[in-house]
């Protein structure tokens, strides 16, 4: 069972802070031959870059919206992020080519994207959650009752401070 905190918490972090979302659209929800393996490749990636500690990878959320899956994640740097994306060993590279391979013979069957931000500062606040967020992929720490206002903890200096 999920354990439930009830007080106050936000997240602790020292260092670089990338928060990466990646979905895909499902256009032609009829036809799963053409969007599931995108489907697919997307946990493979994950386990392989949560399996290891120095990919970069703090952790992530799967979350569903309009018409398909974004995976919200959480990395320790932009430079760890694109090295991942580009590199030959990993499964990301041949998943990619695959769907570029699947969407030229149906254009417009599957749609990917992603964004990426760079975070100075972020502020967070869980009452009554189990661990999720920044909290899950950092660390959940009590609010400082000097950090007890969201102003406060996003005025911060960095995403360091507690």
């Amino acid at each position: 069972m999920t354990t439930i905190e009830p007080t106050r918490s936000t997240h602790h972090y020292e260092g670089e802070l990338v928060v990466f979302l990646i979905g895909m659209t499902i256009n032609r929800p009829w036809r799963p031959d053409l969007w599931l393996p995108t489907l697919a490749a997307m946990p493979r990636m994950l386990r392989e870059l949560s399996e290891d500690p120095d990919s970069g990878l703090l952790g992530y959320r799967l979350t569903f919206e309009g018409r398909g899956p974004t995976v919200i994640q959480y990395w320790n740097s932009v430079d760890k992020l694109y090295a991942y994306a580009s590199d030959s060993q990993a499964k990301h590279r041949p998943a990619w080519a695959a769907f570029n391979r699947r969407a030229r013979k149906a254009p417009g069957a599957v749609g990917v994207w992603h964004e990426t931000y760079p975070v100075d500062r972020a502020e967070s606040i869980y009452v009554g959650t189990p661990a999720m967020g920044l909290a899950r992929a950092t660390t959940r720490v009590p609010v400082a009752r000097k950090f007890n206002a969201a102003r406060d903890r996003l005025l911060r200096s960095g995403t360091h401070e507690h």
